[in-house]
């Protein structure tokens, strides 16, 4: 199978490009992706930058260039429900947009022409039950976007309010499922928790989280891999 893992920023690609020792560079535009293998898989491992724009033109660049079977999005996310803390991975099973509203008689997070919630690749969702289903670290359950960091307890209260059983927040799952489903390829969120919005601590909980490394989402990331 040929897998895309798309992460957000240089330093996330770093440690992915630590699971692929051989690997070869593919240009496409200005942007470098770098191919090897995990398993008996072929592997993209490329960076999509922060935001929604951002992670929806390189998800559609890599489909269009590459055409991978899957897409992984992988990273870090904010944890807006009491059962994830920091360094806790949610492996996504539901997909929105915090921040989308296309006016009266629409579903408030759903883009123009999708449903509101979008659905992950099930053989990747049953996997991760397989392997981490006794791992009371590792969670399953909805994950929303929007193009703003959230660290204020009145911002989670706001999303809350819309999509109750939210277990976190990123800037890029949403788009990301968006340009797949619009393009028919399979797609995967899995994310560590870096932070949690609304906490005192919350950004500090950020920038120390680097020094920590979140090596744990790729190592859940390369073990369902490893087992495709």
């Amino acid at each position: 199978m040929k897998i895309a893992i798309l992460v957000a920023m240089d330093k996330e690609l770093s440690l992915l490009l630590n699971l692929m020792p051989e690997k070869i560079e593919r240009k496409i535009g200005k942007d470098s992706f770098y191919i090897g293998t995990i398993g008996s898989n072929t592997i993209i491992a490329g960076k999509c930058g922060i935001g929604k724009v951002n992670s929806a033109l390189k998800t559609y660049e890599v489909i269009r260039e590459l055409s991978p079977d899957l897409i992984i999005n992988s990273g870090v996310a904010g944890g807006v429900d009491g059962s994830l803390g920091v360094g806790s991975v949610l492996i996504a099973d539901k997909v929105s947009y915090h921040d989308v509203w296309c006016g009266p008689g629409t579903q408030y997070g759903a883009a123009d022409g999708f449903n509101s919630t979008l659905i992950p690749s099930s053989t990747i969702i049953e996997k991760g039950k397989e392997i981490f289903g006794n791992d009371s670290n590792v969670h399953f359950g909805l994950i929303c976007s929007g193009d703003k960091f959230i660290h204020l307890k009145e911002e989670v209260d706001d999303i809350k309010s819309n999509f109750p059983d939210a277990l976190a927040v990123d800037m890029e799952s949403a788009s990301i499922a968006q340009t797949c489903t619009a393009c028919g390829v399979p797609f995967a969120i899995i994310r560590v928790m870096s932070d949690t919005p609304g906490a005192a601590e919350n950004v500090s909980q950020y920038v120390d989280f680097w020094d920590k490394a979140p090596e744990k989402t790729l190592g859940c990331v390369s073990e369902i891999i490893s087992e495709l």
